[in-house]
C-alpha cells in the first residue's frame, strides 16, 4: 500500500471536497496524513486523521467588502496566499520528511505543498477545487498574471521544477462541472464535484421544513461574513416579499441579522448542514463560491448568484451561460429585485430549474471520490516499485 500526504490551505470550501478522497484511500488500505490547520482538518474529516500541523498567516482572510476585481485578485494573493505558502513551508517540508509519502495531494492554492514535493523529488497531484483557474481568468490582466508569475517563482528556495505550481504536471483533479469548464487542456481531470458524507454537521430542525412552501437557501459561504451585512439584510427584506410562497433558510456565520425582522417559519443558523439540506431544497441564493455551486447543480438545484470578487464571477457567469441560474449584483442588488431573481429560478418556464435538473442527473452518474482515488493510486504505483528498496 502507499502513502499519500493531502497539503490543504485553511478553507473550508478547499478541504471539503478531500475529505471523502481521503476516506476512500484509507479504505483501499493506504497511509493517508494531512498537512494544515489540524482544527480545521479535525472538524472536517473526523479526529481520528493524522494532521501534520502548518503555521497560518497571523492575516486572516478578512478584506474589505468595497474590495473587488483584479485588486481583491493582488490583495488575496499578496496578502493571504504567497504569505500561506511561506508559513506552511515548514510543517509541509516536516510532514514529507516524517511521513515519507509517495505522493502528494496538494490543494490549487497551498502552493507549499507543491514546491515541497519538487525538493523531494515526490509525484505531486494537484487538487483543483475552482472552475474559474481552468478557464485562465488572468487571460485579459497580462500584468497581474505576470506579477503573479515571478511572485510564485521567487517563492522556490534554490534549483528546482520550473512548472507553475497550481498546475502539477503529474496531473490536475478538477472537483467541477464540464458544463462550467467547456473542453480543458491536456493533464486537466474533470471529475465533478467530490460528494462525500461530512463527517460531523450542525444540528438543523428538520421539523421545521415547510412541506407547503418552495425551500429557498441563502448562503454566502465562511468567508465572507466581512461582506455580508447588506445583502443578507436585503435577502431577509426579499424573503418577506416571497413569504406566501418561500420558506427560507439562512447561514449566518456573522449573526448580522439578529435584530432584523425575519418573516414567519424563516430558519436562521450560524452554520447549517449544506450538503444534507441541498436535498430539501429548491434553490439556492448564493455568493457564487464553487463548492457551493457545484454541490448545488449536483443536486440539481438552480441558483440565484451575487459574486463578490475572486472566482466567484467568472463561476457565476459559467452557471447563467449553462442556463442554471441567474446573476445579480453584490453591491447593487435591492430586495424586490433579489426576490424578482428568487421567482425566476423556481418558475419551470424559465427553464433554469431543467437546466439545473439535467446537469445534476450528469454529475451524478459519476463518481469523482472513486475516479481520484483511483488517479493518485496509479500515481503512486511507479513510486512505490522505486522507492520500496529504500524503506
Amino acid at each position: 500500500m502507499s502513502r499519500f500526504l493531502i497539503t490543504v490551505p485553511p478553507l473550508v470550501g478547499h478541504v471539503n471536497p478531500l475529505v471523502g478522497v481521503a476516506a476512500e484511500l484509507r479504505n483501499r488500505g493506504h497511509d493517508v496524513a494531512w498537512a494544515g490547520l489540524p482544527d480545521l482538518v479535525h472538524r472536517l474529516a473526523g479526529s481520528d486523521q493524522r494532521v501534520f500541523a502548518c503555521a497560518m498567516p497571523d492575516r486572516g482572510l478578512a478584506r474589505s467588502p468595497e474590495l473587488t476585481g483584479p485588486a481583491a485578485f493582488r490583495f488575496l494573493w499578496d496578502e493571504f496566499l504567497l504569505p500561506l505558502a511561506i508559513t506552511m513551508a515548514p510543517g509541509v517540508t516536516h510532514a514529507l520528511d516524517t511521513f515519507t509519502p509517495d505522493v502528494v495531494l496538494t490543494d490549487q492554492h497551498a502552493v507549499a505543498g507543491a514546491l515541497a514535493a519538487e525538493r523531494f523529488g515526490v509525484p505531486h497531484v494537484t487538487s483543483s477545487t475552482t472552475s474559474a483557474e481552468l478557464v485562465d481568468p488572468l487571460a485579459g490582466l497580462p500584468k497581474v498574471a505576470a506579477w503573479l508569475t515571478g511572485r510564485l517563482a521567487a517563492l522556490r528556495d534554490g534549483p528546482g521544477g520550473t512548472s507553475d505550481p497550481r498546475f502539477s504536471p503529474h496531473g490536475v483533479l478538477a472537483f467541477t462541472a464540464r458544463e462550467l469548464v467547456g473542453e480543458t487542456g491536456p493533464g486537466i481531470h474533470v471529475l465533478g464535484p467530490a460528494i462525500a458524507p461530512r463527517r460531523t454537521e450542525p444540528d438543523f430542525p428538520w421539523q421545521d421544513i415547510d412541506l407547503d412552501r418552495a425551500v429557498v437557501l441563502v448562503t454566502l459561504g465562511t468567508a465572507n461574513t466581512d461582506a455580508g451585512t447588506r445583502f443578507l439584510t436585503e435577502a431577509a427584506a426579499a424573503l418577506h416579499l416571497l413569504a406566501d410562497r418561500v420558506q427560507g433558510v439562512i447561514a449566518d456565520p456573522g449573526h448580522v441579522l439578529a435584530d432584523v425582522p425575519l418573516p414567519a417559519g424563516t430558519i436562521v443558523r450560524e452554520y447549517v448542514p449544506q450538503l444534507a439540506l441541498l436535498s430539501e431544497v429548491d434553490a439556492v441564493v448564493s455568493h457564487g463560491g464553487h463548492g457551493t455551486v457545484c454541490e448545488s447543480l449536483w443536486h440539481g438545484v438552480p441558483l440565484v448568484l451575487a459574486p463578490i470578487r475572486d472566482d466567484q464571477p467568472i463561476v457565476a457567469g459559467q452557471v447563467v451561460d449553462a442556463g442554471a441560474g441567474v446573476r445579480v449584483r453584490f453591491g447593487r442588488v435591492d430586495a424586490p429585485r433579489l426576490a424578482a431573481a428568487v421567482d425566476a429560478v423556481l418558475d419551470p418556464a424559465t427553464g433554469h430549474h431543467a437546466a439545473a435538473a439535467a446537469i445534476g442527473r450528469r454529475l451524478r452518474t459519476g463518481d469523482a471520490v472513486r475516479a481520484a482515488a483511483d488517479f493518485l493510486a496509479a500515481t503512486a504505483v511507479p513510486r512505490r516499485r522505486g522507492a520500496s528498496a529504500s524503506r
